[in-house]
């Protein structure tokens, strides 16, 4: 079994269409896609939210590596 590293996938509408900017226009509206256990399924599931969405130019999803954030052994808060 491969070691389990949790990855979030988020999105929503953006304020504005800009590589450096990466501010939800209403944060209430963010949707939770899910927590998921690696990398390549929550990729996946990126994609297809992505996809779904492609005719919104300002709506964007991301791939939260959790998994960074809760390592205390690199920084990370201890649980």
């Amino acid at each position: 079994m491969s070691q389990q590293l949790l990855h979030l996938v988020i999105g929503g509408e953006l304020t504005e269409v800009r590589p450096d900017v990466h501010e939800f226009k209403d944060f209430n509206a963010v949707e939770f896609v899910g927590a998921f256990p690696d990398y390549e399924s929550a990729r996946m599931a990126w994609k297809a939210a992505a996809q779904r969405t492609v005719d919104n130019a300002h709506m964007r999803f991301f791939i939260i590596h959790a998994h960074k954030l809760l390592d205390p052994a690199n920084g990370g808060p201890q649980g």
